[in-house]
């Protein structure tokens, strides 16, 4: 397997960088580099990548705005995005997730750790660690709460979906949901993965936010497991 891979950085050095790193996994390969947001969204019908490693905060065209155009564009709508952080308590975590981001990286993350972060994202996972979901949820419980909307309105989850969305929101694994709800890990995966697919989620980190969005999940609540 071939992995594809975009690098968009306004700095020359961390570019360079990042290339060397991605090279040294023969099943990565570097296909281009960006030095904007607005270069990004030229370059990448051409050059066909399958990840960006998108820097979040760069000058015109930020990261948050180039995967959504990207994402929007139905000539790039498959791609995935990684986005590159200095601290990961960055103020645009939550905006680059809606956008469609699949995950984020320190910029100074250890080079095993980053092709693996690659990989997993290629493979159609979320790069969301415990850490950044709690910090997800934290900030949107700081926020008005939801619609409430009933389970019969939610994009066409059937009640079940709707349940497990909810527990997902909470930060709650698939092997906790399965031991919450008594069912199989295999079943639950594919609840989320229906729910994925209904409400049009890139990622895990998307339903966490439409939990939040849907009401299915209130400030104050918290993860629950047994």
């Amino acid at each position: 397997m071939n992995i594809r891979v975009m690098i968009v950085d306004d700095q020359a050095v961390i570019r360079a960088g990042l290339r060397v790193l991605v090279d040294r996994d023969p099943d990565l390969t570097v296909v281009g580099e960006a030095v904007t947001g607005q270069h990004a969204v030229q370059l990448a019908p051409s050059l066909r990548p399958d990840i960006l490693l998108m820097d979040i905060r760069m000058p015109g065209l930020d990261g948050i705005q180039a995967t959504r155009q990207l994402l929007a564009a139905p000539d790039t709508a498959h791609l995935r995005v990684i986005m590159l952080t200095t601290f990961d308590t960055d103020e645009y975590i939550f905006d680059a997730l809606r956008a469609g981001a699949s995950g984020f990286l320190l910029k100074d993350t250890d080079p095993a750790d980053l092709r693996k972060a690659i990989h997993v994202v290629a493979e159609g996972d979320a790069l969301l660690t415990p850490n950044i979901t709690r910090r997800l949820i934290d900030q949107y419980t700081r926020q008005p709460a939801g619609p409430g909307l009933l389970p019969a309105t939610v994009a066409g989850l059937t009640e079940r979906e709707t349940e497990v969305l909810g527990l997902v929101g909470r930060g709650m694994t698939n092997g906790e949901i399965a031991a919450h709800l008594r069912l199989s890990p295999a079943t639950v995966k594919t609840h989320v993965s229906r729910g994925m697919t209904k409400l049009d989620a890139h990622d895990r980190a998307q339903l966490v936010i439409a939990a939040y969005e849907y009401g299915l999940v209130r400030p104050g609540e918290r993860n629950i497991t047994g």
